[in-house]
């Protein structure tokens, strides 16, 4: 248990640090649970084509946006056909990690895209 002030907390131990008021609280804005999901989706997907694997962060070093958008509106247009029962060929109506893919897909792209603003105008303003 600690006490908070509105400067400083103080732990039963003694321990002391700055009050959590207006901190961003990461802990609470993400769920483990889609983070989770979210990492095995991203790690079977390291596998290429020609059978190599390539490094977790490799989408950091730079895809294109229009690359972005229209892969997030190919993942969209499967969970949007999923929540609305019109299921492509193949998809089994019990078969969740479809959507799950489909909802992980979209948030890669999104994140990616983000990224690219983001490092975008990080740059332009010489940071």
């Amino acid at each position: 248990m600690s006490q908070d002030d509105g400067t400083k907390r103080t732990f039963e131990t003694g321990a002391t640090r700055d009050t959590a008021e207006g901190k961003i609280d990461y802990e609470g804005f993400l769920s483990p649970l889609v983070l989770e999901r979210f990492g095995k989706y991203m790690h079977a997907h390291r596998v290429q084509s020609d059978g190599t694997l390539r490094a977790s962060d490799n989408w950091q070093v730079g895809i294109p946006l229009p690359i972005y958008m229209s892969s997030a509106w190919r993942h969209f247009m499967d969970w949007w056909d999923y929540h609305r029962h019109i299921r492509p060929m193949g998809w089994h109506p019990k078969d969740e990690s479809v959507l799950e893919d489909a909802i992980c897909g979209l948030l890669f792209n999104a994140m990616g895209y983000l990224h690219e603003v983001l490092k975008a105008r990080r740059n332009s303003a010489g940071e």
